[in-house]
């Protein structure tokens, strides 16, 4: 397993758009960090089985930059990222939150970030605490990191495909 470092994923930047909306500065040496653009509701429950699957409606809370969204102990919420992917066919992503949100007693839900995806990140975070949490829209969440796929791959061309959220 090949992680990309910094150089060469500021060289994807700039020359494949492997992110945009990125802050630069963002870039750390093995990953890019990703900030809250839109946090959701959910309004439902869901159903996921072997054929069919059924996601909650949301409900946005939040999308203004600066704004401060407090979170309740134990509550649920999506996340939206400003920053948008576009996944080369030879890469996959992972993505891991900051250690200040375990801190907080906040986790983040995440997934893999296919070869071929194309769009925001959405990820689930729980408040685990007994006690609110507050969270600036705009405020730095995760850091996505990129790993080298070898071989032929299938490409990612599932339902949340261009950044949808459910």
């Amino acid at each position: 397993m090949a992680v990309i470092g910094n150089e060469k994923i500021l060289e994807l930047i700039e020359k494949e758009k492997l992110i945009e909306n990125v802050d630069n500065n963002n870039v750390q040496p093995s990953g890019v960090d990703l900030r809250v653009k839109t946090v959701y509701r959910l309004k439902n429950g869901g159903y996921l089985g072997v054929k069919n699957r059924q996601t909650p409606n949301v409900d946005i809370v939040s999308d203004k930059v600066g704004e401060k969204i407090t979170i309740k102990p134990n509550e649920f919420v999506l996340v939206e990222t400003m920053e948008k992917v576009n996944m080369p066919k030879n890469l996959l992503a992972l993505i891991l939150p900051r250690s200040s949100l375990f801190r907080c007693g906040v986790s983040l839900h995440t997934a893999v970030v296919d070869p071929g995806f194309v769009g925001t990140l959405t990820f689930g975070m729980k408040n685990l605490s007994e006690h609110p949490f507050e969270i600036e829209i705009g405020s730095k969440i995760g850091q996505i990191v990129f790993e080298e796929v070898k071989g032929n791959t299938k490409l990612y061309d599932g339902k949340y495909q261009g950044g949808k959220v459910t």
